[in-house]
C-alpha cells in the first residue's frame, strides 16, 4: 500500500479542495489521493503555523517534506519578503503545492523542488521548517534533522512539529547531538514545536 512519503505513479486521482481559517485568514487548498493529510489541515501543522508564522524567520526558508504546501505557502503569504523553497519526494504533492501557490498569489515567492530529503537542495537557509513524515521511519526523519546544520546559515534554525507519543523525547535528545540549543516553543494536544539552533 502506498504512503504519502512515496512517489507512486499510476495512483488514481481523487482531487479535493479543503478550507480552513488560520491567523485571521481563510485559506483554500487543493489536495489529492496519495498526499499527507489529504482531507484538511492537520493539527500539528496548524500549531506549527500558529506558533511561528508571524515571527522572524529570516527571508530564506526551506519547507522540507512540504506536502501540498500549507506551511511554506502560508509563511510566504504572511510575509511578502520571504522566499520559500518547498521540497518533497512526492510529485503529486508538489503538483498540488504549485496550484496552491498560484491560488494564494505567492508563486513569485516560492520554488518547488523534487527532493528526497536534501538530495536536490544545494542552498542554505535562515530557517528550515518541517512536519516530518514520522511514518517513513527514523532513517528518513533523522536524516532530515542531521542534514539541517549544513543547510542552515550560521545563525539559522530548524523548526519542527512532533507528537509526544511519536518520539518527541528521543527527537529532542537527537537534536542536541548537533545543535547547541534545542527548546520546546509550544505544546498543544500532544504536539510539540521544537526549535533547534547553534
Amino acid at each position: 500500500m502506498s504512503q504519502y512519503f512515496d512517489n507512486v505513479e499510476g495512483l488514481a486521482h481523487k482531487e479535493i479542495t479543503y478550507q480552513f481559517e488560520l491567523l485571521g485568514e481563510r485559506y483554500r487548498f487543493q489536495s489529492d489521493a496519495g498526499v499527507f493529510s489529504k482531507d484538511g489541515l492537520d493539527d500539528g501543522t496548524r500549531l506549527l503555523l500558529e506558533t511561528i508564522a508571524k515571527t522572524d524567520l529570516g527571508t530564506n526558508i526551506l519547507d522540507l517534506g512540504c506536502g501540498v504546501g500549507p506551511i511554506g505557502l502560508i509563511l510566504a503569504h504572511t510575509d511578502p519578503s520571504r522566499h520559500v523553497v518547498l521540497a518533497d519526494v512526492n510529485d503529486r504533492a508538489l503538483e498540488c503545492a504549485e496550484k496552491n501557490a498560484e491560488s494564494l498569489g505567492v508563486s513569485s515567492q516560492v520554488e518547488l523542488v523534487h527532493s528526497d530529503v536534501y538530495s536536490n537542495i544545494n542552498a542554505s537557509f535562515s530557517t528550515i521548517v518541517t512536519n516530518p513524515p514520522i511514518r517513513a521511519g527514523k532513517k528518513v526523519t533523522y536524516a532530515m534533522y542531521a542534514g539541517a546544520p549544513s543547510h542552515l546559515h550560521q545563525d539559522g534554525s530548524l523548526i519542527l512539529v512532533i507528537r509526544k507519543k511519536q518520539g518527541a523525547e528521543s527527537c529532542f535528545r537527537y537534536l542536541q547531538t548537533f545543535f547547541k540549543k534545542v527548546e520546546v516553543k509550544a505544546r498543544h494536544k500532544g504536539f510539540l514545536i521544537l526549535i533547534a539552533r547553534n
